[in-house]
């Protein structure tokens, strides 16, 4: 009987997947947190498949050999082959990363347990600990939970996890009076960081005791916190972000610290203060604003040597920060190169002589961005370039006109600056309303068809990307929106997900900017993917990828059995998805093939090309997706090869398709 109990407790219901929760966004950058802890948007790992639950998975590990569990691991020696073991192994990876606050080494050490069907229990412990301490390992705590989110902590035993805090409320009140808040704070945290979406609430709450102290921290987490004004930054200033700074604060504090000592040179003042922070997630912050000073008064360079140099062989900076504060100025030197022209070179002298006094290793390179050629333009080019994209955009805004935007681009003469476009765009609908960023969205789908090649697109996402930390700064939720913009990139068809493989291996690894792209991947990922991604900031129209496609089909259908020419190209109006018309070409084109009155159907793709409702970019997108489709369509209509020559002569002649369009057809 008690086996079948444990067999149903909640946290045996949740492995089951009764309690499934979805996935969250992007993982965070490398090596640790901003001050005032930032939401962290995470990539989604792909489950796999299996229906075993959690205690399947415990027997099979204890079953397991050790000395197979060590060949897993490569000879690794901590491999625990029980769960007491593992529970055991746990205490000094997190007594450890509370006394040095190194994110990557209790990520690496964890990982090496190779022990993911008990990770559960790490999530369990690392907070039970946490809140028998200070503020600081309780903010810690929840920076390593969003930084192992994913890889190694999958989305299932992450919420395991907190089921099992959740059933041990009981417990743990015993020793820690203020538990119940304490617990709360944590759930409403991570609800915030995005490793618990909201409806982890509502189906934990079904699944505990009525009146148990679970219950209790469920309810103090919603009311006290998730249902307060401005939550998010509630909980995140909860324990101080480490500090009772906000970044802004940090960030000035950080350059105050840096002023005084290139005006004194006194370095071990300046090393005192940075101890003071008490912001060792944050050093990468100290490396690059010193860079940059040193950059910007040359005269200051020996001096900011010296300290870095220093500062790393003291151990006050680690080598993980220093070389992530090298690696975030030269992400942002383009945009540093418009306040100092001699920028690159500058930045490129800094690194030989940071790698030959060691405080880089000689791996470290410059990987040159894809805006490579831009660099060689005038700076003063590219800023008047940004200065009149944002005049441009901000009225595109205020009118929603599509064409006059695309006119006044035009008329910069500037298709080498397509990119700079595309990020100024994306960033601007960011630190506004979800109106702006659906109209971002659509926008970019007509700039694909219209101007932007696709590598334009592709640069000009790499470009946000690179200082996607940067943009977190001042946007909160930058990771989490840009992989919205990404995913809804692939769902409009302006990128394939090919190209987000491609964009990836042109990013630092493990980077923020290269989570972001896994959590795009994610989001596509997911069941109804396209409805929830095109409906994520409002959908403007309202139709979701299906709901249109049904609609399409539908009136195409009403139209072939009899239907009013007129009435259709209203239909295909009210839609209002003129960036998804490639659809409607695509499906008339198959339907044509299918049925014997082909004559009707591509009379309506001319009356719709006549009336300008369908453009020659959408048209010749529609074609070019039947072409792609060709070999599965031969599988049901056996003379569809043919027939799609002769509609691609038919199209020629009336002038449907662009030059570039090329098929050849069956002899």
């Amino acid at each position: 009987m008690a086996a079948e109990e444990g067999a149903r407790s909640p946290t045996r219901m949740l492995a089951e997947g009764h309690l499934r929760v979805a996935t969250g966004g992007g993982a965070p950058a490398d090596g640790g947190i901003a001050v005032r802890h930032l939401p962290h948007h995470h990539a989604s790992k792909r489950e796999g498949a299996g229906g075993k639950n959690e205690q399947d998975n415990l027997e099979d590990a204890n079953s397991v050999p050790s000395q197979e569990l060590n060949k897993l691991v490569n000879g690794n020696s901590k491999v625990p082959t029980t769960l007491d073991d593992y529970k055991r192994l746990l205490v000094p990876i997190i007594e450890e990363y509370f006394s040095t606050g190194d994110v990557e080494l209790a990520a690496s050490e964890l990982r090496s347990l190779g022990s993911d069907q008990f990770h559960s229990y790490f999530v369990k412990k690392l907070i039970s600990m946490a809140m028998d301490r200070h503020d600081k390992e309780k903010e810690m705590a929840s920076i390593l939970l969003s930084a192992l989110y994913a890889d190694p902590l999958s989305s299932s035993k992450m919420s395991e996890g907190f089921m099992m805090l959740l059933e041990s409320t009981e417990d743990l009140a015993v020793d820690i009076p203020d538990a119940i808040d304490l617990l709360a704070v944590f759930v409403a945290r991570a609800a915030v960081d995005e490793i618990l979406p909201p409806v982890f609430l509502t189906r934990a709450r079904a699944l505990l005791p009525e009146f148990s102290k679970g219950i209790e921290v469920l309810q103090v987490a919603e009311k006290s916190y998730l249902s307060a004004p401005h939550h998010a930054e509630l909980v995140e200033r909860k324990w101080g972000g480490s500090t009772h700074f906000t970044v802004e604060e940090a960030k000035k504090r950080i350059q105050d610290i840096l002023k005084e000592y290139v005006e004194s040179g006194d370095t071990d003042e300046a090393f005192r203060c940075i101890r003071e922070l008490g912001l060792p997630f944050f050093h990468h912050e100290v490396v690059k604003r010193a860079l940059t000073l040193g950059m910007e008064s040359l005269p200051s360079q020996p001096l900011i040597l010296k300290l870095l140099k220093e500062s790393t062989a003291g151990c006050l900076i680690s080598s993980n920060q220093m070389s992530k504060g090298f690696c975030r100025l030269a992400e942002s030197i383009d945009d540093l190169s418009l306040d100092i022209p001699s920028a690159k070179t500058l930045f490129d002298k800094l690194v030989l002589t940071a790698t030959s006094e060691g405080l880089l290793d000689s791996s470290f390179t410059t990987s040159s961005s894809p805006n490579e050629d831009m660099r060689n333009a005038s700076a003063e080019k590219v800023k008047h370039f940004k200065e009149e994209s944002g005049h441009i955009i901000q009225e595109y805004f205020l009118s929603d006109d599509v064409p006059e935007l695309i006119r006044s681009l035009q008329e910069l003469s500037a298709p080498e600056y397509n990119p700079i476009f595309l990020k100024k765009l994306i960033t601007l609908a960011m630190d506004r309303k979800n109106r702006e960023k659906e109209m971002a969205s659509v926008l970019l789908s007509s700039l694909s068809l219209e101007l932007f090649s696709t590598d334009d697109i592709m640069k000009g996402f790499i470009m946000l990307l690179q200082s996607a930390e940067d943009t977190a700064l001042d946007i909160v939720d930058a990771p989490s929106e840009l992989a919205l913009f990404l995913a809804r990139a692939v769902i409009d068809e302006v990128l394939i997900p090919l190209n987000l493989d491609e964009i990836s291996s042109r990013l630092r690894p493990n980077s923020s900017g290269n989570q972001t792209v896994q959590m795009a991947r994610a989001l596509l990922a997911a069941r109804h993917s396209g409805e929830r991604i095109l409906r994520c900031w409002g959908g403007g129209t309202g139709w979701a990828v299906e709901d249109a496609k049904d609609k399409i089909s539908k009136l195409l259908e009403e139209y072939n059995t009899g239907g009013d020419l007129g009435e259709a190209c209203q239909c295909i109006r009210d839609i209002g998805m003129p960036f998804f018309n490639h659809e409607v070409v695509k499906k008339a084109l198959v339907m044509a093939m299918e049925k014997q009155n082909e004559a009707r159907i591509l009379a309506l793709l001319q009356e719709c090309f006549g009336e300008g409702l369908i453009t020659i970019n959408q048209m010749t997108k529609g074609f070019a997706r039947v072409k792609e489709g060709l070999d599965d369509l031969i599988l049901d209509i056996p003379n569809a090869q043919e027939k799609f020559g002769a509609y691609v002569d038919l199209a020629n002649e009336r002038g449907w398709l662009l030059p570039s369009f090329a098929f050849a057809s069956v002899p």
